[in-house]
């Protein structure tokens, strides 16, 4: 019998999510945990499994869609028992939004392979709504080219390469002229959304000081000796997430959030540190829960284990919420300072820049080579004053120069009072 699979409950709040990528087409025959498509949540993109064995009957959306939480999302017949119809509450209307342009492309692509490029000859070719109004704008007739996309589909490149076959200095300058639009959506539609609302409703200030990471670089080293394994990469930020969360011990106004009307003033006591990744799917940052309960490697694990997730766009939306405070590592991809923005409803939010060898004088006024990083703060004014922030990042720094302090500071985490 046939059964609609209807899109759970895959975030808190998330009410729909766009359709990014379909792993199977109308017809296929799927197994019972088989990954059927790709989602985009406001948050990352989720993989949707089957939960039956099966024959897939109907695709209530097409890529690009935006589908509902709570409303059937594809359809199957269920293996073993039988045929029937489809129930009435199929949710039809669901992708009535698509043009009819797409509807019959996409019934046509469902027709089996043949082999080769074929020439087009009926009077609806089969290409996109993009190649249309690409051939409108040279005045071409699709039916004359030939496809070479699957079952004979004319692809935009068959249409540059006919277009670049034809030697007229404006056909060539046509070509070269070409804008490229894409739609803003996903990710990256939702991360302009919260920045332009953090940038409007936080009064940010920046704070810029630089680190002397010489002694750190070398501890990092004496830890990567001893510790380090194929499944386990000891990289400096675990230091700087562990270092941060015992400045905040003494400093935990960094750690507050405000609410909506800016009423209330909250201090968090866990201290989830964020980390901004650079994914496929856009600027993620997934948080590291408890930083104040974890030793160096849990943290260096949770480090491996969030950026691996987060490059690759499939993350559980858990590991998005609920962050406290966050670093931004601009300096692994360049430049020494920055302005970030807060990501709310967190209060500051600092960037690493890259680390350089500068020449410094040491206690002795002897000039020396040191290894030197800017950071940079943004703080919400309305929470953090200038002299608060200096405070608190003097602190940081204090542990980051000379780790001896940031390992004592561990200790008396588990031993109370041991000074």
């Amino acid at each position: 019998m046939n059964k609609d699979f209807i899109l759970p409950d895959i975030g808190e709040g998330i009410v729909e999510c766009e359709v990014i990528e379909w792993k199977v087409k109308e017809g296929d025959m799927i197994e019972e945990d088989q990954i059927v498509v790709d989602v985009s949540t406001d948050k990352a993109i989720v993989e949707i499994p089957s939960m039956y064995n099966g024959r897939i009957t109907k695709l209530h959306y097409a890529e690009g869609d935006i589908a509902l939480v709570h409303q059937p999302l594809f359809a199957i017949e269920v293996e073993g028992e039988g045929e029937s119809k489809l129930e009435a509450n199929v949710a039809v209307e669901v992708t009535a939004t698509a043009s009819n342009t797409i509807a019959e492309d996409t019934q046509s692509a469902l027709m089996p392979n043949s082999a080769g490029p074929i020439i087009n000859q009926s009077p609806k070719v089969l290409t996109t709504p993009a190649v249309r109004k690409m051939a409108r704008e040279h005045e071409l007739d699709l039916a004359t080219l030939v496809g070479t996309g699957k079952q004979g589909r004319v692809l935009k490149e068959d249409v540059l390469d006919y277009l670049s076959k034809d030697k007229s200095p404006a056909a060539k300058q046509i070509i070269i002229a070409e804008d490229r639009v894409e739609p803003i959506k996903g990710v990256r539609k939702i991360m302009a959304e919260r920045m332009s609302d953090a940038v409007s409703s936080i009064p940010h200030f920046t704070y810029v000081d630089e680190v002397d990471v010489t002694e750190l670089m070398k501890f990092r080293q004496t830890l990567k000796d001893r510790y380090a394994t194929d499944d386990l990469k000891i990289t400096l930020m675990p230091l700087f997430i562990k270092a941060l969360s015992l400045a905040i011990k003494e400093f935990p106004i960094l750690n507050s959030r405000t609410n909506d009307d800016f009423s209330e003033l909250t201090y968090v006591a866990s201290h989830n540190v964020g980390m901004a990744v650079d994914g496929k799917t856009g600027l993620l940052v997934p948080n590291i829960k408890n930083v104040q309960q974890l030793g160096l490697l849990d943290i260096a694990r949770e480090v491996m284990r969030l950026t691996t997730a987060a490059r690759s766009g499939k993350i559980n939306p858990q590991e998005l919420a609920g962050g406290t405070i966050t670093i931004s590592n601009i300096g692994a991809l360049g430049g020494t300072a920055a302005t970030p923005i807060i990501n709310k409803p967190a209060v500051a939010i600092v960037a690493l820049g890259k680390i350089q060898t500068l020449p410094r004088y040491d206690e002795q006024n002897n000039l020396v080579a040191r290894k030197i990083m800017t950071v940079s703060w943004s703080g919400d004014h309305r929470v953090i004053d200038g002299g608060t922030i200096a405070r608190f990042n003097n602190l940081w720094t204090r542990y980051l120069e000379k780790p001896s302090t940031m390992l004592l500071a561990m200790y008396d985490e588990l031993v109370p009072g041991s000074r």
